[in-house]
């Protein structure tokens, strides 16, 4: 490790622990069953004097979003504009992810005009979820719960709001591939081909295509949601009992990185597969 990277990580842990220590002297509730009020409630505020789902928005979804979209761009257009013969780590990590899941892409489309578009889809979707998964689960930082109607901020007793712990976004990504795939399903098979699709391999099998179809982007979101946003409490109530020191790093670690990156992976790898089951 060099000496500026070990110089940030002991500031980092300096400010940790500090705020760790204030945080369990002042803010942490002192009743263990004021733990779980207005857990996982979201910060909605409402945009029009009509109450109704389209006109709420959750500010952390937004925020956290916009961030990370513009982190992955910056980073996106420095590797482009020093691209290298001989690969640096963020060249090398950025090529080893695409040679994954092109090589992944490559063997379950069998039509080669789908493999590149497909490709495209699924890293995209990687990338984004992994490192909102990442920051949402492993990254100690803001915090923002409510309680008795009032807005609370804290630093480091819980990791950055994760997008992907909103139901709307997955729900939006898997509403998404939906579209995708079966565009591409007319493009491959043409208009009537597609519509064919829906009475094999019995006509009497029609109703139940149809929710076969429709239960894809429910399960697809619902599967990502629930992992996330369940291992975002768990890690909150836990974090709780050892007062957020030193554990939590542990917790955020687990549910952060590797339940996180793995969740990623499945959420791009059922894209390519439904993308795939529209096109064959």
């Amino acid at each position: 490790m060099k000496k500026k990277a070990k110089i940030g990580m002991i500031i980092f842990l300096i400010i940790y622990f500090t705020v760790g220590i204030i945080n369990a002297i002042y803010f942490v509730p002192k009743d263990a069953s004021e733990v779980t009020q207005g857990l996982a409630s979201r910060w909605i505020i409402q945009i029009s004097d009509k109450n109704a789902w389209y006109t709420r928005l959750n500010p952390l979804t937004i925020a956290m979003s916009w961030a990370i979209i513009i982190g992955l761009v910056i980073f996106a257009v420095k590797v482009g504009k020093n691209f290298k013969l001989i690969p640096d780590r963020k060249q090398s990590l950025t090529e080893s992810i695409f040679d994954f899941m092109y090589e992944i892409v490559e063997s379950v489309i069998d039509d080669p005009r789908f493999v590149k578009p497909t490709f495209m889809i699924s890293t995209t979707l990687f990338i984004y979820i992994a490192i909102s998964n990442v920051v949402g689960g492993a990254v100690p930082g803001l915090n923002v719960s409510l309680a008795g109607g009032s807005v609370k901020f804290t630093l480091f007793t819980d990791t950055f709001f994760a997008p992907t712990a909103d139901l709307n976004t997955n729900l939006t990504y898997a509403l998404m591939v939906f579209v995708i795939s079966h565009t591409f399903a007319i493009k491959a098979k043409g208009f009537k081909g597609w519509v064919k699709s829906w009475f094999e391999p019995n006509p009497i099998m029609f109703p139940m295509n149809v929710i076969g179809e429709l239960a894809k982007p429910i399960s697809h979101s619902l599967r990502l949601f629930g992992n996330v946003g369940g291992g975002a409490i768990l890690t909150f109530m836990l974090s709780y009992l050892v007062k957020y020191l030193l554990l939590p790093v542990v917790f955020w670690g687990f549910f952060g990185l590797f339940v996180g990156l793995i969740q990623a992976l499945v959420f791009s790898m059922l894209t390519v597969a439904y993308i795939s089951a529209q096109i064959s």
